[in-house]
């Protein structure tokens, strides 16, 4: 299987290469991403997935010149950048980060559509077409007003992305809410947590009133015992909401930390940032209510099928943003009959893709995100 789609790949890059020499007519688009090193797998699916968008769109004036930028490679980079614009290509898909902004500046009059989610402002000759922060906050401050909720707590761990969270949310337009930064360590987590919903208090509450009714012997004082016996601390916290910006083990460690304190999803509305629906969080975890804003499902899902269908393998997630900029490219390309700026980009009104709707506004890319919610096993769009 792997040296049928090694076979494949180069088919595909011998391919577009040899359209260079077809009609000048032809939109020309630049891929860059990283075919060697680290992330050649990333690379390879989102070369898979731009031929797939080529399938759907069905347009052979479209050629697509794809170049290894060698995973954080500088010289690489620009060496790929200039290759591209070489081939008399104006507008390129990638990078898929946002550490080399600085180096795509430098080429003012090419058009780069990177998949980042870092940097949702137009800078420039970029544009970042990933799920931003920005995006999800709003999805989750709509979530949280429409339930009715007064006292929100905004999670995120103290990392090298501190920062960056901090910069995203300063402009939030929440009411009432506060910022609690947490330690990646799981064993400092806890003792975190329990300060911060006032854990020890709340669990002496609880054996000061078990050993009050203790003494008492009728029905109504054996019954409220009965109940407390169920439980593992007595009294509220201070807030009714949680944003959680965190994923993978982390999020479930912080999950876990709050179960382990007895905040309870029935009185707390417990949500966090895109999962790209990751089934791994309804093991191990016993907020069974959790909620998050997301891409659509059924366009995800679907993109998923068609992928595993002609490539026999499951693409990345964020490669179904390449699939949606090759699409973008073309509707500005076919609109403007043809790309002359940045400008060309700026479309009113929603833009529909695989993703579900975007919009460019305000010198920024933001999508309208459903939200989505875990529910037996299963995701369930809100």
């Amino acid at each position: 299987m792997i040296k049928i789609l090694i076979t494949f790949l180069s088919y595909i890059l011998i391919f577009f290469n040899a359209n260079l020499l077809a009609d000048q007519t032809k939109i020309k688009i630049g891929l860059l991403a990283p075919f060697s090193g680290e992330y050649k797998n990333l690379g390879e699916s989102l070369l898979f997935s731009t031929q797939l968008a080529l399938n759907e769109i069905g347009d052979n004036k479209i050629v697509i010149i794809p170049r290894n930028t060698n995973s954080n490679d500088k010289a690489q980079l620009n060496k790929a950048i200039e290759e591209i614009i070489d081939s008399g290509a104006k507008v390129i898909i990638g990078p898929v980060d946002s550490n080399n902004f600085d180096e795509l500046k430098k080429y003012k009059d090419t058009i780069f559509i990177s998949l980042s989610n870092k940097q949702p402002n137009i800078k420039e000759n970029i544009i970042s077409i990933g799920i931003s922060l920005d995006s999800q906050i709003d999805a989750l401050e709509k979530l949280i007003t429409k339930q009715k909720k007064k006292k929100t707590i905004i999670m995120y761990p103290k990392n090298q992305y501190s920062n960056l969270i901090e910069n995203q949310i300063k402009d939030i337009n929440l009411k009432n809410y506060k910022i609690f930064k947490y330690s990646p360590d799981p064993k400092i987590l806890t003792g975190e947590i329990e300060k911060l919903t006032n854990y020890p208090q709340r669990k002496r509450n609880l054996e000061i009133r078990k050993k009050i009714l203790e003494q008492k012997d009728d029905a109504q004082s054996i019954n409220e015992l009965n109940k407390l016996e169920q439980r593992y601390t007595l009294g509220e916290v201070n807030f009714d909401s949680i944003i959680i910006i965190d994923f993978g083990n982390s999020l479930k460690s912080v999950l876990a930390s709050l179960a382990f304190v007895d905040v309870n999803d029935e009185d707390v509305l417990f949500t966090t940032v895109n999962q790209w629906f990751d089934k791994s969080i309804f093991f191990e975890n016993s907020v069974k209510n959790l909620y998050y804003p997301s891409i659509n499902q059924e366009n995800f899902n679907k993109y998923n099928k068609d992928y595993m269908k002609h490539f026999i393998q499951q693409p990345d997630e964020i490669t179904i943003l390449a699939y949606d900029a090759l699409g973008l490219i073309y509707y500005v390309w076919k609109e403007n009959k043809g790309i002359k700026s940045i400008n060309d980009f700026f479309i009113k009104g929603k833009i529909k893709g695989k993703i579900g709707n975007f919009r460019f506004s305000n010198d920024k890319v933001s999508q309208e995100l459903s939200i989505y919610k875990t529910e037996n096993g299963k995701f369930k769009k809100y």
